[in-house]
């Protein structure tokens, strides 16, 4: 009788929190609203890059793998162009110990006689620049460690502290770069 007694009990304990747990999740409206917590768009699907994707110029020796890269794509570096690139590096400072785990990178159409300190400047292949072309001019793109393009954020009104949150939330759980 005791026995019966503590079968049920057992099997109660595993059986009621799989079935409240299932419930919760299908009669909350809010429990799957497809909303995410990062402040960047992802990029679907996601742009593998290879590392002829990605051509340096100007003796600027640099890889994708390894490290996070800001990236920023644009035709042409112009005032809004330089102040993006005074934002990735106000980024990167902010980022404090995981300063060394974030790396600069201007992607550009052509030519530049940009000289600044830190930004790897490179040119896009053609493959790369075809799929980068469906976002608007000017984006700021993060690349991962493997080199895949993954998040993009609006070219206008770039927040820090929203690119902030979105790294140090990925460096949370990233062990890679």
């Amino acid at each position: 009788m005791n026995s019966k007694k503590e079968l049920w009990v057992l099997l109660a304990s595993f059986i009621i929190p799989i079935a409240l747990g299932t419930a919760f999740f299908y009669w909350n409206p809010t429990a799957f609203t497809g909303t995410t917590v990062n402040y960047g768009k992802f990029v679907n699907p996601i742009i593998a890059t290879e590392k002829q994707d990605v051509v340096f110029i100007k003796n600027t020796p640099g890889d994708l793998q390894g490290l996070w890269t800001l990236a920023y794509s644009t035709n042409q570096c112009d005032t809004a162009c330089i102040q993006t690139l005074k934002d990735m590096k106000t980024i990167r400072i902010l980022m404090n110990e995981n300063m060394r785990r974030v790396q600069r990178l201007l992607l550009i159409n052509g030519s530049t006689d940009l000289q600044e300190y830190g930004v790897l400047i490179a040119n896009p292949s053609e493959a790369l620049n075809q799929q980068l072309g469906k976002f608007p001019d000017n984006t700021l793109f993060l690349i991962d460690p493997l080199g895949n393009v993954m998040l993009h954020y609006e070219p206008q009104g770039l927040e820090i502290k929203r690119v902030i949150k979105d790294l140090k939330r990925l460096f949370k759980y990233s062990r890679i770069g």
